[in-house]
């Protein structure tokens, strides 16, 4: 439920501050008459993102046991892509997403009715599909939809909340750090998401592990290998005697940082590649717009429009 909810609270205000920035610029430019195909474009996106999530939810089960457990996999890799591809974008184009959407909107304003709709649809249409992927992912791995739907839900709430006080000047929040904090976070989460994506496809057939009949055996026990006799088609290691695989403490680390009481090599390889690669990047782009920001002098002083800040 932690988990849903800080990503459900991240990818919610995401939506919400570029919504917020562009309600704000067309208020200032007196063409409230606009806002309602604005509406219409963000409406169509949350729709979508629903549509997506029940399709994929409600037409899983229709499936073969392998062909969910293939069609769980395939998903949680675009999902750990596109959550990829997010934090890095963001960090790079945070600091120039207002002048950004500006542009787009008086571009969409000169194009009709059908451009502006398009801006609203396609400004919240990539934070939603992004997070149904995600959140449909860790809720096949967690194994309890009702309290990680839960979580999501309240993160989602809050976000709309805060967006709104910020949008009214009632809140100001150091959305630079905020992001920084919830990135790294994600990248941890990612990280998990790619690791359990190997266990749906090793369980699907399509990657050999301790589930297919290739899998090493242990001698003695005649059950499939841990450790460095199971590698690497086999177990990395198996704590469940010491951590209950449905115990909260099991749930904590899955949703945390990805870990499950028994994990085969593919998974663990797989957590420790996106890690290495991903981290030292991650905190690369952290370091960089630091710097861009001294280089740039102080910031200048508060506007009456606190829908500018962007992280």
């Amino acid at each position: 439920m932690l988990a849903t909810f800080l990503i459900g609270l991240r990818e919610g205000l995401e939506a919400a501050l570029v919504v917020g920035i562009l309600v704000a610029y067309l208020t200032r430019l007196d063409r409230r008459d606009a806002l309602p195909r604005l509406w219409a474009g963000v409406g169509l996106a949350v729709a979508l993102a629903l549509v997506i999530g029940a399709v994929f939810t409600f037409g899983a089960y229709m499936l073969t046991f392998e062909a969910q457990e293939l069609l769980g996999g395939g998903l949680s890799l675009l999902a750990v892509a596109m959550v990829t591809w997010m934090i890095f974008w963001m960090q790079r184009a945070g600091r120039t997403l207002k002048a950004g959407l500006e542009g787009g909107v008086e571009r969409a304003l000169r194009g009709g009715v059908w451009a502006l709709v398009a801006i609203g649809f396609v400004s919240v249409a990539r934070e939603g599909v992004e997070t149904t992927l995600l959140l449909w992912s860790m809720v096949q791995s967690f194994g309890d939809a009702p309290l990680a739907l839960l979580g999501a839900l309240l993160g989602l709430a809050a976000a709309v909340l805060l967006g709104w006080l910020i949008a009214r000047g009632m809140l100001r929040l150091d959305l630079s750090r905020f992001f920084t904090w919830t990135g790294g976070f994600l990248v941890v989460v990612a990280a998990g998401v790619l690791a359990y994506a190997f266990h749906d496809l090793q369980e699907a057939g399509a990657l050999p592990g301790p589930f297919g009949a290739g899998a090493p055996l242990d001698p003695a026990t005649g059950l499939v290998a841990t450790g460095w006799a199971g590698f690497p088609f086999g177990w990395a290691f198996d704590v469940s005697g010491v951590i209950a695989p449905g115990g909260p403490l099991a749930a904590l680390l899955q949703a945390t940082v990805g870990f499950m009481p028994q994990m085969t090599w593919f998974q663990v390889l797989a957590w420790i590649a996106y890690v290495a690669v991903v981290v030292p990047l991650f905190v690369r782009g952290v370091r960089a717009n630091r710097r861009s920001r001294r280089a740039a002098g102080p910031a200048p002083a508060p506007t009456p429009d606190p829908v500018t800040a962007t992280p």
